[in-house]
């Protein structure tokens, strides 16, 4: 049985606020199957922002255990993301789910995957889906050349933006907003809850 797959998610600092902005399409194969699907969550007391491309099931099982490392590790958001992708890369059970998974909490953002991988943007943006390099390349083009412009503002166009490209993405989104502690230098990595 083939999978539903839902795009596209687009993450970003800017303004000292984190924007997390999904489109509403699922598909099955070429079938689009529901438009206003939310791929955003609110986890840990709404104290961290997710979204998901990939398989739907399989993302929302690993929501749920993403809530549970948070739990565990008192909201920190590294830790939780770690601890994660060594179960989903080494569990048999988790092995095979099909998703990628964007996260961001008041201090920094993330990619975790199920190879493994848990990674940091360089420049405070990430995005995982099927529209996901045009949304990246809208929201980058709008951070650099349309400063006036918010976080949110910058991610819904961006969303869009890939929506007018990609046939897997749709203009139904979904927007979630944390307010961010303090003001990266300008070009300073993101540190999600740094350890020190």
């Amino acid at each position: 049985m083939e999978d539903f797959h839902g795009t596209t998610i687009l993450m970003l600092r800017h303004k000292g606020q984190m924007a997390v902005c999904g489109d509403g399409q699922v598909t099955l194969q070429g079938t689009v199957v529901k438009s206003t699907a939310k791929k955003i969550r609110r986890l840990h007391q709404g104290k961290v922002l997710c979204g998901f491309a990939g398989a739907t099931a399989d993302a929302l099982a690993i929501m749920e255990r993403f809530e549970n490392q948070l739990t565990q590790h008192n909201g920190h958001l590294t830790k939780a993301a770690v601890e994660l992708a060594k179960s989903w890369r080494t569990d048999k059970s988790l092995r095979r789910l099909e998703a990628v998974m964007l996260a961001c909490d008041a201090r920094g953002m993330l990619l975790i995957s199920g190879s493994g991988d848990v990674l940091e943007p360089d420049d405070w943006i990430l995005s995982t889906g099927s529209g996901g390099n045009f949304a990246l390349a809208a929201g980058r083009a709008m951070i650099r050349h349309s400063p006036g412009l918010s976080a949110a503002e910058i991610a819904q166009e961006s969303l869009r933006i890939a929506s007018e490209i990609c046939v897997y993405t749709n203009d139904r989104l979904t927007l979630e907003v944390l307010d961010c502690e303090g003001d990266p230098a300008p070009g300073a990595v993101p540190t999600a809850n740094p350890t020190s």
